[in-house]
This record gives structure tokens, sequence and C-alpha cells, in this order.
């Protein structure tokens, strides 16, 4: 029989640990509904986006005319403004056809490359370049500078490009900041969102496992046939 003082202080630990513990609790279900019930490619904008083939070329220039004096760890041949560029050691762009180095795409050429990945019937509105972002900007951990190509739509539709290769990166919409925000409260990694080893998801884990428990012993010492059949 646990004493009445006992039992007690569980009761307010178990009273005060919900509390807590209720918001992040409330968070975690929040976000799992909104998981559950969301479609993921809808979530990463291939409403917004086309299909995109690839071109063909003949005739660029040799790679040892074009990249002498260049010792190659890595070649793409990419397509910007309907232009073949050689993408060399993921830092050096040139005109497949000319040889000449390209530092960086125009504000231009990004709207062309924008237009190759999203649907006809979204309308530009602006586009801006972006060179720094914090850990929170919903392009983090993307190449800069890039720019920003905005488009009149209910969701705030944006479309990345980068400014250095030209590649087309990423749509964000108004349901994927909602997603990334529900994502940075669930695995409770404010800074990056994807790290599930902080020690507030451990410690809120910890307390939850507490709380369960407690709740068991509250139901244990207040059950009077629970008691009864393990006095048999």
């Amino acid at each position: 029989m646990v004493k009445r003082k006992t039992g007690i202080v569980i009761r307010k630990a178990h009273r005060y640990l919900g509390i807590f513990l209720g918001i992040q609790f409330l968070m975690w279900t929040i976000s799992g509904l909104y998981f559950s019930w969301t479609d993921i490619d809808e979530i990463h904008g291939d409403q917004f986006k086309k299909k995109v083939e690839p071109i063909r070329y003949k005739n660029l220039k040799g790679l040892d005319s074009t990249l002498f004096g260049f010792s190659i760890s890595s070649l793409e041949l990419k397509t910007i403004a309907d232009t073949p560029y050689y993408w060399v050691n993921d830092s050096v762009l040139i005109n497949a056809k000319t040889g000449v180095v390209k530092p960086e795409i125009s504000k231009k050429e990004a709207l062309i490359v924008a237009s190759e990945y999203v649907l006809e019937n979204l309308k530009v509105t602006s586009v801006d370049i972006i060179t720094e972002v914090d850990k929170h900007h919903e392009y983090r951990e993307r190449p800069l500078p890039a720019y920003v190509v905005n488009y009149d739509h209910p969701e705030n539709v944006k479309a990345y490009v980068s400014a250095k290769d030209g590649s087309f990166q990423r749509v964000r919409h108004q349901s994927w900041r909602w997603f990334d925000f529900l994502w940075m409260t669930h695995t409770m990694d404010y800074e990056g969102r994807d790290d599930f080893n902080t020690i507030a998801l451990r410690a809120f884990s910890l307390l939850g496992l507490i709380t369960v428990l407690s709740g068991f012993v509250l139901w244990y010492i207040s059950s009077t046939t629970i008691r009864k059949f393990f006095k048999r």
C-alpha cells in the first residue's frame, strides 16, 4: 500500500510534468497530423513545376582547348538560357561553344532558367538577388549568391536560381513554410531542423516517459480493484 504522502507527491509530479510537457506534446501531435495529411510532392512544390527534358548538343568546343590549364575533378554540361556551359570542379562556368569563362549569370538569364521549370500561368512580380541567408531562411544551405524570382500567387511562390552556375534550385511556397516550421517543432532542432540528437529533444522524450510511468503508478494506487487483485 502506497502511503498517502507518497501518493500526493506522485500526483503533483504527474500534474506539473503534464503542464510543462503539454505544449510540446500538442506540437508533436499537430505536426504529426500535418505530415500524415499532406502530400510531400506538393510540399516540394511539384504542382508549380513542369517537366524539363535535357537538351542534346553537337559541335561543342573541345575539352582540351577549352579547359587548357585546368585540373578537372568534376565536369557537368548545363544549359543556361539556351546556351550550353561546362560547370567545372563545382566552381567555374565556361561557355561550351566559345570557351569564355562566365563569372555568374545575369538577372535576365535567371528569369529564363526559372521560366523553363515553373508553370507559365504564374506571373513574375520581381527578381531579386541574395548573397547571404540566416539559419532559418527558406533557402538555407544552398548555393549563394542566388536569384529569387517572386510570383503573383496566394501562396507567395518563390523560385531560386543559383547565380554561380545557373542551376534551378528550389520552389518555396506557404505550405512548405508551414511544413518547415512544424518540422522544427517536431524535431526540436531550432537551428538546422534535421538534428534528432538535440538536448531538448532528449530531455523532453525522457520527461515524457516519466510522465507516462507516473500516470501508470497513479492508476495503480488509485484503483481499489487493482490493489485487491495484487493482494490475492
